[in-house]
């Protein structure tokens, strides 16, 4: 039997509108999801595995059922998310194959502003010769995390199609509303029934992530004083003149995504609407420690107290919602998760590399909830912009090393 190739499912899959929403209240977020999600689930019936199934909720949830005699492999789960990123619209992708690239500029024919340049773009250096997939230049591709969901696909009709390659039980979990910060809300482990996983939704080859940033989100209220602007003097406080008085005291060279690399955190404002009697300001903070997150709120609450005290009748409400955590403390406590991981990708012939993750993935919550769950490499470049770019032979290398992985664990088993 012909296997579907990866490339191929990831042409099918991008070309499905899954933008989330953050400002929805539904789960999923949008109901197109779905649409990804429905298709899966009648390929995986296809492939002849009769309990894949789309919940209430937009998950996906399949298994392939072991096929070796050992009574002891864990069982695996294997997870990639449907959604795009509410950046840049997922509308009407029309993928585009750059084949045999010889390292010139790719000039996306859609909007001829947009230019891939390897000088913008270091991970290009190692990818002369290979066939190169970008969008057209007005939305984004959507490689985060097709590139994975395709990837976990092709390895799924692989095992499935080939008993010689043994194997424990593997559950599959395609999740909505991980770029969102929402993948993980109502996925039900104990119907999922995995003791490890691996979310596909790297970046670079050969690449395994076990550290993430910790991630706190911060919501404040800006109560001003209104009045008819015609008779203010002396009363009016201007909410959004607080807001802005605020965002202005914070650090021009630090503290920001735009200054801080490698494991600097940062203080993040990521969104602020009001008018004259109140104001909402919304920041992420971001840190690989929490004793880190917890000293850039106190400096936002100590820069908001002076702000404020420049408006002696205003007041402010400054509210912190934990996001997700720092994978690594998980993952620490179960060493042959990583270290199988970084066994499967040796077999593919690639060097592996530790990285950490300045941002999270649906492996960060999985791991607190009790399945300890790396990030393993899809391929991904250029993450929530028009640029977006993966290689062809990065996602077929991918797939080899999630097959590798399945029999590395059944093998140590």
């Amino acid at each position: 039997m012909q296997n579907t190739s990866v490339v191929d499912r990831f042409l099918r899959y991008v070309q499905i509108d899954t933008q989330s929403d953050p400002r929805s209240t539904t789960n999923p977020s949008t109901e197109k999801q779905k649409d990804l999600g429905r298709l899966l689930v009648d390929e995986l019936h296809e492939l002849g595995v009769s309990d894949a199934e789309l919940d209430e909720f937009g998950y996906v949830y399949a298994t392939i059922p072991a096929n070796t005699g050992k009574p002891n492999v864990p069982v695996l789960c294997l997870c990639a998310h449907m959604d795009t990123s509410p950046d840049v619209t997922g509308a009407g992708v029309k993928p585009l194959i750059h084949h045999d690239w010889d390292g010139t500029d790719i000039v996306l024919p859609d909007d001829p502003t947009q230019v891939i340049r390897l000088a913008d773009h270091p991970d290009l250096n190692d990818q002369i010769g290979h066939d190169i997939i970008t969008a057209s230049g007005t939305t984004l591709l959507g490689a985060d995390n097709k590139a994975g969901v395709a990837e976990i696909m092709a390895a799924a009709e692989l095992l499935l199609n080939e008993p010689v390659i043994k194997h424990g039980t593997i559950r599959l979990l395609f999740t909505p509303d991980e770029e969102v910060g929402r993948g993980t809300e109502k996925v039900d482990l104990a119907r999922l029934g995995a003791a490890i996983g691996y979310t596909i939704d790297g970046e670079m080859r050969g690449t395994l992530e076990d550290e993430t940033f910790s991630a706190d989100a911060v919501k404040i209220t800006i109560q001003g004083v209104s009045t008819h602007p015609g008779f203010a003097k002396g009363k009016l406080e201007n909410a959004l003149k607080i807001a802005a008085d605020l965002l202005a005291s914070l650090p021009k060279d630090s503290l920001s995504p735009e200054t801080t690399e490698g494991h600097e955190g940062f203080i993040h404002p990521g969104h602020l609407e009001g008018n004259q009697d109140q104001a909402v300001l919304e920041f992420i903070i971001r840190d690989f420690s929490v004793s880190g997150l917890q000293e850039k709120e106190h400096y936002l609450q100590k820069q908001l107290q002076t702000v404020l005290a420049m408006y002696p009748n205003s007041s402010a409400t400054f509210d912190v919602r934990e996001q997700y955590r720092n994978m690594k403390e998980v993952l620490d406590q179960h060493p042959a998760v990583v270290e199988n991981a970084l066994e499967a990708i040796r077999r593919s012939d690639l060097q592996p590399e530790r990285r950490s993750i300045r941002g999270g993935t649906d492996g960060s919550r999985l791991s607190f909830m009790g399945l300890p769950c790396p990030n393993l490499f899809a391929g991904e470049h250029a993450f929530h912009s028009r640029l977006e770019w993966v290689s062809v032979q990065d996602m077929e290398k991918a797939v080899e090393v999630i097959v590798n992985l399945c029999q590395v664990w059944e093998e140590r088993a």
